[in-house]
């Protein structure tokens, strides 16, 4: 039974997390349309949720936190209270520390309590209440203020007929139907009546099983909406709720409805029985015209109705519970690596069906390539997930950090539902975060310096998202002030990273500002200047085996574009041979395969570079390069593969061909080894590297400058 608590505390706890993010985009938007009838609810539900889930799941703390917040968006709700700059701001307060009470191991840390303490405060302070007043001033003494005000009469009560069946797997979810119907009692009148029908004998008794439902009769105020809000938690098919009076429509009625036709309506029996049973007696239909209550054709197309509407809605339900199921991430990572040693097996066969030479176990082998390659394929789709899901959480970095800086930025977001990897999307929210807070800090101008300028005082910072080939660009763009090229190059010159006669392109200089340490901030302030975040940034997406690249227009802007790869776990890869060793190179970047005879290397009179139809290609030797020795063929090849804007070489022995590439982490002891990422398992069971290309072009292109400036 422990073990059921605890797995329902976690599945709250996940719950909650999704809400609180959907909450903090939810309330930003809000802001910006406060009227937004439908961003409102959804807030009021979001809390509600929370606050319901959390009291039966032991989250006490959580419970009465967010109701005190969930009241005043009940008046909001109501058109009885406004959305203000000021909610919102208290909201997101209380948004963060419902976040830390779930984070903390206990829920009584004193910071949090204080805290917790000031946001109520200022709560009852926004809506009126006195300062040390009940929390049900919120909901109660505001609400009569509110509702007492000329031009705004108070609702007229309706009287409700529910019907409350949960599910029989209640009690498996941690919810207690109890703790429901005391909260819907908190409405109005409400008249409550246990149906225990159901409940078999004890040999047949399940004790987690819930056989029991419920039948109330409520007259409230609050409307239609407060008593779904109190059982958001359940399925819609759990409760039936029928409006049986309105405004005292039924005060100048002589008699309410005949015991029958209510057991009709609420389904209990059927027409036909009750029609049988009545039989006996005097018709349905004689009593009904005796009464001059109704039709019998009515109650008879009312009932038809009713029973054609609750299969539709059953259907719905039904199609809506299959069309998605929640999966804990770490089964789906061990599936990935099974997959992945399914991939190495499969290469394995490839191989020794190949050499054997069997028509039968070729075909077999075929069949075995052709499903693990689906299998393969879906699988990666299932941990692919939109770039939106973190763009999404930098609106609100974006808002507190420019208030912080007195600065007006507006944060727009393009191609939200491109896809990437989930182990990559969890592992690129610190490096956004350090080159959205350095536009801000650095690039983005205060609004009279923008005003000055010629520019709208509002700045801009535009996230994007796009596929190219294998390959996802993630682009960082501001119009601020733009990068210096002149006191790039300086700082550069003081810190010793470039000599003071060195020539470097654009890209390079840009580039400087990646090196650990390196800052041009002439003041050190709480979200910059130290030379800390841009060499973080470099380190994590160099982990991720991605690119960066800075374009910047003095005095327009800056773009920083990071190129990640689709996915950590399999690639694409085209397998290569020098001397007995292999290697793999990423297919994404190969553009195509060439010879190099001893001819050819003889005309370039010892220069690395290659004429390729007429191009001139530089190429790395990769024997020289890892210091293999052995014999070299009379024609070694040159693999040309896209880096950036540039084309280079890489001259390998031989060409094997592509091969699926399961990704295996390199030990501690070789992870400081530069230009290999990673390494595979070949079919014969040998170890192939996986190389950097663009690391390996980089040391090279280094060293190339070192020795020519000796």
């Amino acid at each position: 039974m422990a073990g059921l608590i605890e797995s329902n505390r976690n599945a709250f706890k996940e719950e909650a997390y999704e809400l609180l993010s959907e909450l903090e985009a939810s309330l930003l938007e809000l802001e910006e349309k406060p009227d937004d009838r439908e961003l409102i609810g959804r807030v009021f539900r979001a809390m509600h949720t929370i606050k319901g889930s959390g009291a039966m799941f032991g989250f006490d703390r959580i419970s009465r936190f967010t109701h005190e917040v969930e009241t005043v968006y009940d008046l909001v709700r109501n058109e009885k209270m406004s959305v203000t700059r000021e909610l919102v701001n208290l909201t997101l307060a209380a948004r963060d520390i419902i976040r830390s009470l779930l984070d903390a191991a206990d829920e009584d840390d004193a910071t949090d309590i204080k805290r917790a303490d000031e946001v109520v405060a200022a709560l009852r302070r926004l809506v009126g209440c006195e300062e040390g007043s009940q929390p049900t001033c919120v909901k109660t003494e505001t609400q009569a203020k509110c509702t007492d005000t000329p031009g705004n009469p108070p609702s007229s009560p309706v009287t409700y007929r529910i019907r409350f069946r949960p599910p029989f797997d209640i009690f498996h979810r941690g919810i207690d139907p109890l703790f429901l119907l005391d909260e819907l009692k908190g409405l109005g009148k409400c008249r409550i009546v246990a149906q225990t029908g159901s409940v078999p004998s004890i040999n047949e008794f399940d004790p987690e099983g819930c056989y029991t439902y419920w039948d109330a009769i409520l007259t409230t105020d609050r409307g239609i909406n407060a008593i779904k809000d109190i059982f958001i938690f359940v399925e819609d098919g759990a409760l039936d709720i029928v409006v049986i009076d309105k405004e005292g429509e039924l005060d100048d009625e002589n008699s309410y409805k005949k015991l029958g036709e209510i057991l009709v309506e609420q389904g209990d029996i059927s027409f036909d029985e009750l029609r049988k049973t009545l039989s006996e007696q005097k018709k349905l239909g004689e009593l009904l015209i005796e009464k001059g209550l109704i039709a019998s054709d009515k109650i008879e197309a009312a009932l038809l109705e009713q029973q054609h509407m609750r299969e539709q809605k059953e259907l719905r339900q039904k199609a809506e519970a299959a069309s998605s199921i929640r999966v804990a991430s770490e089964k789906l990572d061990g599936l990935v690596d099974l997959v992945g040693e399914l991939v190495t097996v499969q290469a394995r066969l490839s191989q020794y069906a190949s050499l054997r030479k069997d028509s039968e176990l070729l075909l077999i082998s075929e069949v075995v390539e052709r499903l693990t390659a689906d299998l393969r394929d879906r699988t990666m789709n299932i941990r692919m997930l939109p770039i939106g899901t973190t763009f999404s959480k930098f609106k609100r970095l974006v808002r507190d950090l420019s208030q912080e800086l007195g600065k007006q930025i507006e944060l727009t977001t393009d191609g939200a539902e491109t896809e990437l990897d989930k182990t990559v999307i969890e592992k690129l929210n610190d490096p956004m975060v350090h080159l959205i807070r350095n536009s801000i800090d650095h690039g983005i101008e205060t609004p009279e310096e923008r005003s000055e300028k010629g520019k709208p005082p509002v700045g801009r910072i535009h996230l994007s998202a796009s596929h190219s080939g294998a390959s996802v660009l993630i682009q960082i763009q501001d119009d601020g002030a733009g990068l210096d090229r002149e006191a790039i190059r300086a700082k550069a010159v003081e810190k010793g990273l470039i000599g003071p006669e060195s020539e470097l392109s654009e890209k390079e200089i840009f580039a400087l500002i990646l090196a650990p340490g390196f800052s041009t901030a002439q003041k050190v302030t709480n979200v910059s200047g130290r030379g800390v975040g841009m060499d973080v940034v470099k380190r994590s997406i160099d982990a991720l085996r991605g690119q960066i690249e800075i374009s910047s227009k003095n005095g327009e802007g800056t773009t920083v574009t990071l190129i990640l790869p689709l996915t950590l776990a399999i690639i694409e890869g085209l397998l290569v041979r020098i001397g007995k060793d292999h290697f793999v190179l990423p297919l994404s970047v190969v553009k195509e395969c060439v010879e190099l005879t001893e001819e050819d290397a003889a005309e370039a009179h010892g220069r690395h570079i290659a004429n390729v139809r007429g191009r001139i290609i530089p190429y790395i030797k990769l024997r020289e390069r890892f210091g293999i020795n052995g014999y070299v063929p009379d024609i070694e090849q040159i693999v040309i593969v896209e880096i950036g804007d540039d084309n280079i070489g890489f001259v390998v022995d031989a060409v094997i061909g592509e091969h699926q590439t399961v990704i295996k982490s390199l030990g501690a002891f070789y992870k400081h080894v530069e230009g290999v990422s990673g390494a595979t398992i070949l079919g014969d069971g040998t170890v192939a590297l996986i190389l950097d290309v663009s690391k390996i072009a980089m040391l090279a292109e280094e060293e190339e400058k070192t020795c020519f400036r000796i």
